[in-house]
This record gives C-alpha cells, structure tokens and sequence, in this order.
C-alpha cells in the first residue's frame, strides 16, 4: 500500500466528500425510482453462518481499514459522555443507558460499513466518499425513516431507564460518581435498578434486532419500501429465533466488551460487526 500525502488525500477526500454530497441531495430530490418487486426470499440460517459472517466480516476490516471511521463515529460519543459526567453529576444515572444504547443505533451508523462491504464484494473501488453515497442510494428516504425510528426507539429507551432509576434509587441527584457506583453495586435498590434496567433494555434490543437486523442492508442493496424491509428482517428473526437471537448477544457482547476501555476497544468491534452484518445479510437473503 502507497502513503500519499497527507494534503493530497485531504484534497482528494474533500472532492470526494463535495461530489457526494451533491449527489446525495439530487437522490433525496428525484422522484421516486420504479420499486424492486422482487420476492424477498429469506433463507435458513445455522450457526455456521454466523462465524463465517464474522470471519468475512474480519477480512473486510482488515483489507478495508474502516477503523477510521469507526474512530469519527466513537470518539465524539466517548467525549460527550466523558464531559457530561464531569460537568454534570446528574447524568451518571444514564451512563450506562447511553452506552447500551448505542446498539439500538448501531444498524444505521454502520451504513458506511454496508456500503464499504458491498463495494467490495462487488470488486469496486472504496473510498471516504462512500459513507456518503450509502445514504443517498435509491431507497434513502426509507433509509433516514428506519434511522428516525431507531433514533425514536433510543430516545424512548433512555426516558424508561431514567424512570426506573427514580423509581428504584429515588430522585436524589448522585454526590460524587464514586457514591452512585457504590449505591447501585452494593444495595438491594441498586441491584433493582440492574435487574430491572437490563431486563427492560433487553426487550428494547431484540425489538431493535427485529426491525432492523437485515432491513438497512436490504434497502441499501434494493429499492423498497420501508415496510417490506422491516417485513423481512422481522420474518428472518421469527424464522431463525435461536440462531438471531445469538446473533443479538454477540452484537451486544462485542458492543459491551469494546465499551470497557473508555469505548477504545470499539475501534475494531464496530467495523468488524458491521461488515459481518452485510455479510450475514448475503447468507440471510436470496
């Protein structure tokens, strides 16, 4: 591999980024395009199939270098977590929600990561730009629509957690990020708060994973409705409980694990889940 110039590539990226840009809006302008009628027919999926979308999805991680935009995509999450526990102590109660909360997002922030993984399936050329082009394809009003919801699901997600921590742990604001730690690690409320907290969050992610686990990979690949997308993806988790299921706790797990080190570790965790995700799509979709 070629190291170019820094300020070459920095040109470059910006053409590139401009050119998608201009493109993106002409795809949210024209009208809509003659829709895929295709039948979407789901196939049947075992265990083998979901290590062999991470092994995939691995190598496209590896040949792609997407621990860059993973970089862009978690860093400013980490700083405005890390500066709303040092400006405000009241936000300690959604540390965790907001953390765990990012998988409810996760399938449409990992669009780029579709878009990098069909590029290069198809044997076409990657690049920044690409992020871009994925949310101006033909399906990008239902694409954004998807996204709304999921952000809709986050944001409900959050204001249930906070009422479990009122309920639970009452509506005092935590002294220091020690105490609030202490508090809910050794008291029965606290442990009530775990339970309950978890419990309910993951209700939200398998609903989450229902709606969305091939639907943003679906509309990216086809020109759909919105409605056949999340038809299909719900239909694939009816049809495959066990397997999507622990497809589900390995998303969550990684997602976890790369958490631990200040979200450092999600780096490599959330393009590797991503592309294995549009690889998992292919074993999914005929």
């Amino acid at each position: 591999m070629t190291i170019r110039n820094p300020v070459e590539w920095s040109a470059d990226s910006l053409t590139d980024t401009v050119t998608s840009l201009r493109d993106a809006r002409r795809a949210m302008r024209r009208s809509a395009e003659e829709l895929d009628e295709r039948p979407i027919v789901l196939k049947p999926l075992g265990f083998h199939d979901l290590g062999a979308a991470l092994r995939e999805g691995f190598d496209d991680f590896a040949n792609l270098r997407t621990d860059v935009l993973a970089i862009g995509l978690i860093y400013p999450l980490a700083g405005i977590v890390l500066a709303q526990i040092v400006l405000n102590v009241s936000m300690l109660p959604l540390l965790f929600p907001l953390v765990a909360g990012f998988a409810l997002l996760g399938p449409f922030a990992a669009l780029g990561l579709y878009e990098a993984s069909r590029r290069r399936e198809n044997g076409e050329e990657v690049r920044w730009s690409n992020v871009i082009d994925a949310f101006a394809s033909p399906s990008a009003g239902a694409i954004w629509t998807l996204g709304l919801i999921l952000t809709a699901l986050f944001l409900v997600w959050l204001g249930v957690a906070w009422l479990i921590y009122l309920m639970t742990m009452g509506p005092a604001v935590p002294e220091s990020a020690a105490g609030f730690f202490r508090e809910a690690l050794t008291t029965d409320r606290g442990w009530a708060m775990i339970l309950i907290g978890c419990g309910v969050g993951a209700g939200f992610a398998v609903a989450a994973l229902a709606i969305s686990v091939i639907s943003f990979p679906l509309l990216l690949d086809r020109k759909v409705p919105i409605g056949r997308a999340i038809d299909a993806s719900v239909r694939l988790v009816r049809d495959n409980p066990l397997i999507m299921l622990s497809w589900g706790v390995i998303v969550a797990g990684g997602l976890a694990l790369g958490s631990l080190p200040l979200l450092l570790g999600l780096i490599v965790v959330m393009p590797v889940l991503g592309h294995a995700t549009w690889r998992l799509y292919r074993r999914a979709v005929a």
